[in-house]
């Protein structure tokens, strides 16, 4: 049976060491990093997201402010509002949560943000700093992976790593990520899609599976081998008969593969968890690494 890679409990030890590097920040006499998020109209999901995000600022000791905009925002006034951030001096990092309304150009607004305050690490030229292994922000979720393999030592040198599904957020970053040169790392990658042939027969081989396709239970416990390591990226609402009315489902299907494999990630309390405390660490290099506080 599978060790479980908790990231609850990992994503609170993050927490708490950056809660320490707070506190020594205020005995300084320094303002507390500041993080703002902006949401734009009133998807359920992206509210919760959001506020969650709040609550992290509140635990970790840092300012944080919400953003709301309604759904019928321009683009123009979205844009002067992320050029106020960029250029405030009390502003370490800031979010524009996703997706945006349809009258919003997405790719320009990600442009528009300063890549030194750009704590999603969305922005090209930090995803090319990623590209290019030089130090930069990277993504939240694939920085939490990352986080989670090395905290738990888990050998990536050598290893045939399996990524399923190629988004801009975390497959093209973790197939990058994955292959440098550090650890984790050093990985021998494939990177599969919707388009690929046979998955079963990639995953049959890997030593780690790292899904990220948004498919409920896709995994079975026969598509992988004996010992994998096996991270789960995905979060479904499924609708059942439960007093909710739905249960949330990963990619993998947990019980029959973790009865194959060495570690899995639950879902939920693992990837999760992980992407919240990695946006925490990305606010604090941005606040150590910003002009104004030098």
């Amino acid at each position: 049976m599978a060790e479980i890679l908790d990231g609850l409990k990992v994503s609170k030890e993050i927490k708490a060491e950056i809660k320490v590097e707070v506190e020594k920040i205020l005995e300084g006499k320094k303002r507390a990093p500041h993080l703002v998020a902006i949401l734009v109209g009133n998807n359920g999901a992206s509210k919760a997201y959001v506020n969650s995000k709040v609550k992290d600022c509140e635990e970790v000791g840092f300012r944080s402010s919400l953003l709301k905009f309604p759904s019928t925002v321009s683009e123009s006034e979205l844009l002067e509002k992320i050029d106020e951030l960029n250029k405030s001096k009390e502003v370490d990092g800031f979010i524009v949560q996703l997706p945006l309304p349809d009258q919003i150009d997405q790719e320009k607004i990600i442009l528009a943000i300063d890549p030194r305050k750009d704590v999603d690490g969305f922005h090209p030229e930090n995803f090319g700093k990623m590209a290019l292994e030089m130090d930069t922000f990277l993504p939240a979720t694939p920085f939490g992976i990352l986080t989670l393999l090395e905290r738990y030592n888990i050998e990536t040198k050598g290893k045939d790593c399996v990524i399923i599904g190629r988004s801009k957020i975390v497959g093209r970053p973790m197939s990058i990520l994955m292959g440098r040169k550090d650890f984790p790392g050093n990985s021998t990658v494939t990177l599969t899609h919707s388009y690929t042939k046979d998955i079963e027969e990639y995953t049959k081989k890997a030593d780690i599976v790292i899904t990220a396709l948004g498919d409920p239970h896709f995994l079975k416990g026969d598509m992988i081998k004996d010992g994998a390591v096996i991270v789960d990226v995905g979060i479904t609402r499924v609708d059942d008969d439960s007093p909710k009315g739905y249960y949330l489902a990963g990619d993998v299907d947990f019980d029959s593969c973790a009865a194959k494999a060495s570690w899995i990630t639950p879902v939920p309390g693992g990837v999760g968890p992980m992407t919240r405390a990695m946006l925490m660490k990305n606010t604090i290099i941005a606040y150590k690494t910003s002009v104004y506080n030098d």
